[in-house]
């Protein structure tokens, strides 16, 4: 099963529009270009002697999903510091990413691994195709985000995303209808034919809405739920891109409530304008954590642990929210508008990432079932 990856592909189209650029990686050979350094040529030191940190591969496979990006900048960086060259692998998604790493285990197909996200971590663990790492310096507020129990051991949290519903508040304002505020109030009919969302099993941001609903709802009182929504004239999309960038109202469709991020918000200020025309329902939320790793069998572990290490920087965290559209794990400070009108779910819905490793396929399959009815 596929799960596009669509926020940061989304993300881009929407920032696109406000005029901003997002470059997506495919396959990229950083410094691949570039001059080497002398310490790249060779692993001494300037005064001649071999350093005790000099690589002995200078070599680091980065396996991720295909909305990785971080400026050039910041990822030479890590070349700058440790002597390692990084080599982008992209795969199409979590979902396929962490399938694809399964598929060849045994044999990896690089030596880190980036993206797998808190509804597929558990499957990573359980196959083994990790080895157990974790900084030694872990910042303590990283510590929130870690995976509960063993599973802290072998994927270190790098960045977090709260999925939400989001309302056009122009739209609501101008006809004179109070907004919703929870799940719950989706299937009023005050709201009918007003939501869309993309789907489950389709999308990443989809699939978190669906355990969102479980966990606000229950095991047993989620699909009641569906029906409801459904009932109530509920739109299911394939991706983000379809639901936010046609669909909903600020972009010119007829649907003024939309499953998104709690971080689209800033993206909404029209020109000239101080603040969002959109926003955010937090007591919706579901919180997607990202993670990194190392594969077991790895060419190049120490080169893995070394970029493992480099993704928790004040570099890399603080380049995090303007290049993959999600906040840093880390306390360093975010950019103006985030700081301003990005807020996160104080207290997001949260389900046990090994209930939703046992569970994920018969959720969908049942949520398939119902909203195809």
């Amino acid at each position: 099963m596929q799960y596009a990856d669509t926020r940061r592909r989304g993300a881009a189209h929407l920032a696109a529009g406000l005029g901003l650029a997002l470059a997506l990686s495919g396959c990229t050979l950083l410094g691949a270009d570039d001059e080497p350094t002398p310490d790249q040529q060779n692993p001494q030191d300037s005064a001649g002697e071999t350093s005790e940190t000099s690589p002995q591969n200078a070599e680091v496979v980065l396996v991720t999903h295909e909305s990785f990006t971080l400026p050039d900048e910041v990822l030479a960086g890590f070349t700058e510091q440790t002597g390692y060259q990084v080599v982008v692998q992209a795969s199409a998604d979590a979902g396929a990413l962490t399938n694809q790493l399964v598929l060849t285990k045994g044999s990896p197909i690089g030596d880190a691994v980036f993206g797998i996200d808190n509804t597929f971590a558990s499957r990573a663990v359980n196959e083994g195709v990790l080895t157990a790492y974790s900084p030694s310096d872990l910042p303590p507020e990283v510590s929130e985000h870690a995976l509960p129990g063993e599973a802290a051991d072998y994927l270190t949290p790098i960045d977090y995303g709260d999925v939400c519903v989001n309302i056009d508040d122009a739209w609501f304002e101008a006809e004179g209808i109070e907004p919703p505020q929870t799940l719950a109030d989706l299937t009023d009919p005050t709201y009918a034919d007003l939501f869309v969302t993309s789907g489950a099993s389709s999308s990443s941001p989809g699939l978190a809405f669906l355990i969102a609903t479980i966990g606000e709802f229950g095991a047993d009182g989620w699909q009641g739920y569906w029906r409801d929504l459904m009932a109530n004239g509920a739109v299911i999309t394939s991706g983000w891109s379809d639901s936010y960038g046609v669909d909903f109202t600020f972009s010119g469709g007829d649907r003024p409530i939309v499953l998104s991020y709690a971080s689209s918000p800033p993206f909404t200020i029209p020109e000239g304008g101080e603040e969002p025309t959109t926003s955010a329902l937090l007591d919706t939320c579901f919180r997607q954590v990202e993670y990194a790793g190392v594969l077991e069998g790895a060419a190049n572990p120490e080169g893995a642990q070394a970029l493992v290490d480099y993704l928790l920087t004040d570099e890399v965290q603080a380049a995090i929210p303007d290049a993959m559209f999600v906040y840093p794990v880390t306390d360093v400070e975010l950019p103006e508008l985030w700081a301003q009108w990005a807020d996160v779910a104080p207290e997001p819905i949260q389900v046990d990432p090994e209930l939703i490793e046992e569970s994920r396929e018969d959720w969908v399959r049942e949520w398939a079932d119902i909203t195809t009815g």
